[in-house]
C-alpha cells in the first residue's frame, strides 16, 4: 500500500491486529515475543570445521507448534536447516500469535518466519511494502470445520451456532467470515456478532471450550481439528474442496526485507534447508510425520497422540509453491469480510532466490501471480 494511504488503513484491521497480538503466547521469552528453543541435539549442532557464511555467526528462525509448520518442525529435527548453513547457526523462536511473529520480525528478534497468509498481507500492508517478502511456500490446507454432531447436522444448521476461529482477522477466521458471507448470513466482522456468533479463542483453549459445550463447532488449522474430532466432533467441511485443484496456501516463508539485503546466501541457504526438507517430508511421509511429533514434543513437552496425529498429519500437503495466487484471493476475502482496506500487494514475494534453489534440485519453477519485486 503507499505510504500517502497509510492513514486511511482500516480501523478493524488495526484493532484485528491489536486484539491477535494480545493473545497468550506458549510461554514469553526474554525477546517478549515467543519461546526461544535451544535444544542442543547432536543434529543440530554445528560442526567444528563448518564454516560462517558470510561470517554471520547467527539467523534467528520462527515458526509455529502447528503440524501446517511441518517444513520448519522436520528442518529443524532432522537438522537439515544446519546441514545448509555450516558455521552460521540457527537458532529458533516458536510462536503462537501471527501479529507476534511479525513484531518480532520487525524487531529484529527474528529474521525468517514460517507463518500464515492473513499476517504476511497484514504486516506487508501495515508497513506500506518496507517490512517483508514472501520468499516461498511451505504448506497447503489442513484446515476443517469441526462440529458438535448433536447441534450441527448439515451446514445450513451452523446459522444460529457458535463457532471458534483462532483469531480475530487470522487466516482462518477471515476464511470462516467469507463462508460465511457466501451463505448469505451477516456477521459482524469485529465483534463476531450476527447470524452466526464467531467466537475467537486461541488453539490451545478451543478442545476445552468445545468440550464444555461452550462453542459448537470450530474452523481451525490441524493439530487442533483432529483434536475435536478425538473429542467427538464431526467434520462438517474439509476447506480444501472450496479451493481450485483443493489447494490453498496455509503456510509461506517470510524474510525481514533488510536482512534478505544483507544476507541473501544465508536466506538461500535456508530455502536450500527447507526445499530439501519437503522432499524428504514427502519422499519419507510416516518417518517425517514421526520426526514433527518429535520436535512438538521438544518445544511444547508434549506429542500429539496418533488418533490425532495421523489424520491431521494426512490432510495437509507440504509444498515449495506459494500459492500465490490464493494468497491474493484471500486478501479479497478480508477486504469483502471488512477487515482490510483494498491492499496493494504489489513486490510481496521475491522468489528468485527459491527459484534458483528449485533449478539446482532439478524441479519446476513456482509463479508469484504477478505480485512479485519488480
Amino acid at each position: 500500500m503507499p505510504a500517502n494511504r497509510s492513514s486511511s488503513r482500516s480501523t478493524l484491521l488495526r484493532r484485528g491486529i491489536a486484539v491477535a497480538a494480545a493473545l497468550p503466547l506458549l510461554t514469553l521469552a526474554a525477546c517478549g515475543y515467543g519461546s526461544e528453543s535451544t535444544d542442543d541435539s547432536s543434529k543440530e549442532n554445528v560442526a567444528a570445521d563448518a564454516k560462517k557464511i558470510d561470517g554471520l555467526d547467527t539467523v534467528k528462525i520462527g515458526y509455529f507448534g502447528n503440524l501446517t509448520h511441518a517444513t520448519a518442525l522436520v528442518g529443524r529435527q532432522e537438522g537439515l536447516f544446519q546441514k545448509e548453513l555450516g558455521g552460521t547457526k540457527a537458532e529458533y523462536a516458536t510462536f503462537n500469535a501471527g501479529p507476534s511473529e511479525i513484531e518480532a520480525l520487525n524487531s529484529g528478534s527474528i529474521d525468517i518466519g514460517w507463518i500464515g497468509p492473513s499476517p504476511s498481507i497484514n504486516g506487508y500492508t501495515k508497513s506500506d511494502g518496507k517490512s517483508l517478502r514472501i520468499i516461498g511456500g511451505s504448506a497447503s490446507g489442513g484446515v476443517k470445520l469441526v462440529v458438535n454432531p448433536d447441534r450441527v447436522k448439515s451446514l445450513k444448521d451452523v446459522k444460529g451456532k457458535k463457532i471458534a476461529t483462532p483469531q480475530l482477522g487470522n487466516t482462518q477466521d477471515v476464511a470462516f467470515l467469507n463462508w460465511a458471507a457466501e451463505q448469505g448470513w451477516k456477521v459482524d466482522a469485529e465483534s463476531g456478532k450476527g447470524d452466526v456468533s464467531v467466537v475467537r479463542t486461541d488453539n490451545k483453549i478451543t478442545p476445552d471450550a468445545y468440550k464444555a459445550g461452550s462453542i459448537d463447532g470450530a474452523w481451525v488449522p490441524e493439530p487442533t481439528a483432529s483434536k475435536l474430532v478425538a473429542e467427538g466432533g464431526k467434520v462438517l467441511l474439509d476447506e480444501s474442496d472450496l479451493w481450485p485443484d483443493k489447494k490453498f496456501v496455509i503456510t509461506n516463508i517470510i524474510v525481514s526485507q533488510k536482512f534478505l539485503k544483507e544476507h541473501p546466501k544465508v536466506v538461500e541457504a535456508v530455502l536450500k534447508g527447507a526445499v530439501k526438507t519437503n522432499k524428504w517430508i514427502n519422499v519419507n511421509p510416516d518417518e517425517a510425520k514421526a520426526a514433527a511429533n518429535a520436535r512438538l514434543k521438544e518445544d511444547s513437552g508434549k506429542e500429539l497422540p496418533a488418533e490425532v496425529l495421523d489424520p491431521a498429519w494426512k490432510s495437509i500437503q507440504i509444498t515449495n509453491d506459494p500459492l500465490a495466487a490464493t494468497l491474493n484471493t484471500e486478501a479479497e476475502h478480508a477486504v469483502k469480510a471488512g477487515l482490510l482496506e483494498e491492499p496493494n500487494l504489489d513486490g510481496i514475494y521475491d522468489l528468485t532466490l527459491l527459484n534458483k534453489v528449485l533449478a539446482a534440485e532439478g524441479e519446476s519453477a513456482v509463479d508469484d501471480a504477478g505480485l512479485g519485486v519488480k
